[in-house]
């Protein structure tokens, strides 16, 4: 799962999976029929029959691009935390080093506002002197990799230590493509009106900050030329978004003397030293493509032209840590991108930055002040009960052979569930923390978080690592490790409730941990073995058939659109479409398991049936500002919201039995014609 949640307008009342100390987003009725728009028929358009008057009622904030369940939770953990930080940091005589002082002093230098102002682009000066001293090649490529090491910019390509995907015990070297700024290829390489606009943005952006950081305006529109030439180049040499979801054609091993062939302008030899790392044997590619593009278009740019490059990468990365004229420059590009109204607020942009850069420290904190243990106990049981449906279903699928379903059965149960917080925390070691440097902050922490990355190249993988931090409102599946997390910030309303009868929690939490189970199974997720090794365990004739039910799925989510024309791209959002689609029918199977399940009883005069689906319908709801939407039909491998919260429903028989929906009415879809996978 990928996305975030928000509410407002509703009732306080004491919490759910979180502690009494915190107040909930819970309204006072599970299902709400206030939110829902009974003059919409549900066959017809479910989507704004269970949340329309929510959704009219609801548009998206001012400092928000879009508005929905999950963006209300995101904010109202965002105010939890905010509580946390402005105690921390007004404490006198914390314990050097200790994660109070070191969230404490974070906050308080990235709120002291005076000191930022005054320094304007004094942090990064010396950095862009040194990038005008480079004398050759080899200087542009030892300068990137510096960059890369101090966290001051990623450019050209990308670097990372983590598990080779076939053999997921082992930590390797991994290069990626990158190298441009725009959210996707298209911007550059696809000409039409919204990619006109946002160019000129792109340009005025470009222009002002290096203005800002000393530059004439004349020579700052010139470099934009620059800037723009390369990285069109660069997009053009990028696999599409959905190219890169097959894992078979992004794992490319190199090895060290073949590396430097294909690549010889980027010198491994002494890069990787620049690195801080030894020279490897073999190395993972994800586009070697790219880095061959990448490699000429070191030999044919000029030396001037590659450190105007080099000053853009680190204006663009440091400039929403810097004064005012700097961080506003980078929000008006951001309001054409996304249409954004005004900033988000200083405090939450900070917690943001401190939850990436220490999130273990402040996740300690979190869990110690929200997080109830009650709440991993019910979350456990809740994982237990829709491994074991997962299994049945697993058992009795018509489509696949004993043998795949055989090692498709050890795959799920080699699933390791990750509920609330990593059992060992990051204790960032080292790292100093000073109440007056905020940029000296990012820049130490960010050093640290290299330096932690890199120390992982020849250790055995550490499977106790979390993806997210405890605060997260989202939860993963991870292929390589087999496992599904569930951090703390999720478990709430509207995805969880002690007090919530069961087809509200199966509706939300449930169909969360469906999703990310069935994204083992997906069409990536179907390709790593139990052990996480990436490895073919289908027989070929199931295979062929999951394929041809994928494809169905592909081409009923390219049939959606958003801003009236523009299509969902079903290959793009394909693995989520297919955990959505597996999600919710196992939280379905394993919510008839319950009492209510079995039951008729009404509840607000809605039946059991009615309940679990009225409930994954508002974890769905969504309000998204037009521009964000165009955005993210290119980039999010998610459907729109309404896509998602339709999209599964009209495959579900038991959908059309709560709602009484018939042929004629609109979502209705033939009995043989819906798709049914796990």
């Amino acid at each position: 799962m990928k996305y975030y949640i928000p509410a407002i307008g509703i009732s306080l009342m004491s919490l759910t999976g979180l502690s009494q100390e915190k107040v909930s987003i819970r309204p006072d009725k599970f299902i709400d029929p206030a939110n829902m728009d009974k003059s919409f028929s549900p066959g017809d358009d479910f989507y704004n029959y269970a949340s329309g008057n929510w959704l009219k009622n609801n548009p998206v904030p001012a400092k928000e691009t879009r508005w929905g369940s999950f963006n209300q939770l995101r904010d109202f953990n965002a105010e939890a935390v905010k509580s946390i930080l402005e105690d921390v940091s007004s404490r006198k005589g914390l314990q050097s080093g200790s994660a109070e002082q070191r969230v404490g002093d974070f906050f308080a230098s990235a709120m002291d506002t005076v000191t930022i102002e005054k320094l304007g682009s004094t942090p990064i000066q010396a950095d862009l002197k040194r990038i005008d001293q480079i004398k050759d090649t080899k200087g542009l490529v030892s300068e990137m990799a510096y960059l890369r090491t101090q966290g001051l910019a990623s450019a050209l390509y990308g670097f990372s230590v983590g598990q080779d995907r076939k053999n997921v015990t082992e930590n390797v070297v991994n290069l990626s493509q990158g190298g441009t700024t725009l959210p996707d290829r298209d911007y550059y390489l696809v000409d039409n009106k919204r990619n006109e606009q946002i160019k000129a943005a792109y340009e005025k952006y470009v222009e002002t900050l290096f203005t800002l950081s000393g530059i004439k305006p004349a020579q700052a529109k010139a470099y934009f030329g620059i800037v723009w030439e390369m990285e069109s180049i660069l997009a053009k040499a990028q696999w599409s978004r959905v190219e890169m979801r097959d894992p078979y054609r992004t794992y490319n091993k190199f090895s060290l003397a073949q590396l430097e062939k294909k690549t010889p302008n980027l010198h491994w030899a002494t890069t990787f030293g620049d690195l801080g790392i030894d020279a490897p044997d073999s190395v993972l590619v994800n586009n070697p493509d790219f880095m061959a593009a990448a490699s000429e278009l070191l030999s044919t740019k000029s030396l001037q032209d590659w450190k105007v490059y080099l000053k853009w990468n680190l204006l663009k990365n440091a400039s929403g840590s810097l004064s005012t004229p700097f961080v506003d420059a980078s929000f008006a590009f951001n309001q054409v991108l996304t249409g954004q109204k005004v900033m988000t607020p200083r405090w939450q942009r900070t917690f943001s930055t401190i939850d990436r850069n220490i999130g273990d420290l402040l996740g300690q904190l979190y869990v110690a002040k929200y997080f109830k243990p009650e709440a991993k106990e019910r979350m456990v049981q809740l994982v237990k009960n829709l491994s074991d449906t997962f299994e049945e279903r697993i058992k009795t699928l018509d489509w696949m052979s004993d043998e795949t379903k055989q090692r498709a059965l050890e795959k799920l149960h080699a699933f390791t569930p990750k509920i609330g917080y990593p059992d060992k925390w990051k204790d960032y070691e080292g790292l100093v923390i000073n109440r007056n440097d905020y940029f000296g902050n990012l820049r130490r922490a960010s050093q640290w978080s290299y330096q932690y990355m890199i120390a992982q190249l020849g250790k055995p993988v550490d499977k106790t690592r979390w993806g997210m931090t405890p605060p997260t409102v989202n939860a993963y599946y991870s292929p390589v490790n087999n496992e599904i997390a569930f951090p703390a910030g999720i478990l709430q309303f509207p995805f969880f409730d002690f007090d919530a009868d069961d087809a509200v929690n199966y509706g939300g939490i449930g169909a969360v941990i469906g999703h990310e189970m069935t994204h083992g199974f997906d069409d990536q997720g179907r390709q790593y073995g139990a052990d996480g090794n990436l490895k073919d365990w289908w027989t070929k004739e199931d295979a062929d058939k999951f394929k041809a039910l994928a494809d169905k799925v592909v081409e009923q989510y390219n049939a959606y659109t958003v801003l009236d024309t523009v299509h969902v791209n079903g290959k793009l959002t394909l693995g989520e479409n297919l955990a959505d689609l597996g999600g919710l029918a196992m939280a379905y199977a394993a919510f008839k398991k319950t009492p209510q399940g079995q039951s008729n009883e009404l509840i607000d005069g809605f039946t059991p049936d009615q309940r679990f689906f009225l409930s994954w319908a508002q974890v769905w709801r969504m309000n998204t500002l037009p521009e964000t939407a165009a955005q993210l039909i290119l980039t999010d491998p998610h459907a729109p919201s309404t896509a998602r919260t339709l999209g599964p429903l009209v495959n579900m028989d038991a959908w059309y039995q709560a709602f009484d929906i018939k042929p004629g009415d609109k979502l209705y879809k033939p009995e043989s014609e819906r798709i049914r996978i796990w």
